[in-house]
């Protein structure tokens, strides 16, 4: 029982770890600004995120699988708001 306890709150805290870069987002869209994000950052995470998550589906472990899914989706979610932003940042600038 004591391992499904530690599962459940590791997991729940993976979850909101996962989630802390839409700080992040909320940021960069108030000021419709992305210039202090790293694409490389985010770019190194998301394999990494994908391929826990891949683990924890096919071993059955959702512990693992859960949180990982929700960084992958919120990595590609600022990756995505990075490029638009600065895409229509160079559009405006011509």
């Amino acid at each position: 029982m004591t391992g499904v306890v530690v599962g459940v709150v590791a997991s729940t805290w993976g979850v909101v770890m996962a989630l802390a870069p839409v700080l992040q987002i909320i940021r960069m869209w108030k000021r419709r600004s992305a210039d202090d994000i790293s694409l490389g950052y985010f770019g190194l995470l998301v394999p990494g995120f994908l391929l826990w998550a891949a683990y924890g589906l096919i071993t059955g472990d959702l512990f693992v699988a859960i949180p990982n899914i929700v960084a992958t989706v919120t990595a590609l979610l600022v990756i995505g708001l990075t490029v638009w932003i600065r895409r229509a940042h160079s559009r405006s600038d011509t």
